[in-house]
């Protein structure tokens, strides 16, 4: 079991020495040892290994043609009517591809697509009643002419080919393809992108009692282990997007370690997605019971997985955190504004 991560530790501010964290805006001076049993030491970069670096540094590809120069905002796009901040009971599919056109014209650089809430507690979907979801309403969006990738947020091979056949472009799966006893195999034969996101537990369970020696280091052990594992049944780790699963299967202080050490995911080589907009943890800090009220918090949440180098924003308000994104790269010197 690994017991020991570097994290580079990132600075406002562009310019000057340093090197650039995983190919966008931020940049890194010193990098901080972090252990299960020792105390943590910032090590200078000439103390660290090269390869370590060249890792950390090294710009990510491109993703279903969004580069990842800067932070990407992921648009969330529920069609359930049990999630936990935007379910839409009666909701019709013409209305449903509408949000996610609106979150495109908006900015967003992905829709991701979901028809199976994931909840704490919730209860399962079957494949088929998923699918009944999302194929209708992906079909519509991309009849309708949308501009950016679809992705497909589901743990179902079912679901997950019958979207990408549809026009869905990346494959979302909060169980890191261990769900299904089908989608290791399913993903190495598309050539789609995939997400691999981190959940101890499932969604009926993963709350009840979530322990961790420590969060930052075992999350990082698990999905560099699934990493392994998906390329060992054919799925090239250039295909892969990891993800730390912020909130499921984790309390709130667990949350909070993992969104300090963020940058410690680029050890793994692959573009980072992110998504804490409305979760638990940040009603917990404010004190907003509502998550629909809880946009400020979620700002403040996706600033901070930007300034660790964050590629991928999944969130629920676009428009906001895109405003929120232009203020902080123009204040920290990035570059031109966002248009």
């Amino acid at each position: 079991m690994r017991d020991f991560l570097l994290r580079p530790i990132c600075e406002a501010g562009a310019g000057g020495d340093g090197m650039t964290l995983a190919g966008g805006p931020v940049r890194f001076h010193k990098v901080e040892t972090v252990s299960v049993n020792r105390d943590s030491r910032k090590l200078p970069l000439k103390s660290v290994a090269p390869d370590a670096l060249a890792t950390f540094a090294a710009p990510r590809a491109p993703m279903a043609g969004v580069a990842f120069d800067r932070p990407q905002v992921m648009g969330v796009l529920n069609v359930t009517p049990d999630s936990f901040s935007d379910g839409r009971p009666g909701e019709s599919v013409g209305e449903a591809a509408q949000r996610g056109l609106d979150m495109a014209e908006a900015g967003a650089a992905f829709i991701d697509v979901g028809g199976e809430s994931t909840r704490p507690g919730a209860r399962p979907v079957s494949p088929a009643e998923e699918l009944e979801r999302v194929l209708p309403v992906i079909e519509r969006m991309v009849a309708s002419g949308l501009s950016v990738p679809i992705s497909i947020d589901t743990r179902n091979a079912s679901t997950a080919r019958a979207a990408i056949e549809a026009g869905a472009a990346i494959w979302n799966d909060v169980s890191a393809l261990s769900h299904d006893p089908d989608s290791l195999a399913l993903a190495a034969s598309l050539s789609c992108p995939v997400v691999l996101m981190h959940a101890q537990g499932d969604p009926r369970t993963m709350q009840d009692a979530p322990t961790y020696r420590h969060a930052l280091i075992e999350v990082y052990a698990w999905l560099e282990a699934r990493i392994a594992a998906c390329a060992e049944a054919g799925v090239a780790p250039e295909r892969v997007i990891v993800d730390p699963g912020i909130g499921f299967g984790k309390m709130g202080a667990h949350n909070l370690q993992l969104l300090a050490g963020l940058a410690a995911f680029h050890g793994l080589g692959r573009p980072l997605m992110v998504g804490a907009s409305r979760k638990r943890f940040i009603g917990a800090l404010t004190g907003v019971d509502e998550p629909c009220a809880r946009l400020a918090g979620s700002l403040g949440a996706a600033l901070a997985a930007a300034g660790q180098g964050a590629h991928i924003l999944r969130v629920h308000d676009v428009a906001e955190t895109l405003a929120a994104l232009t203020v902080w790269s123009a204040a920290s010197g990035f570059g031109e504004e966002r248009r």
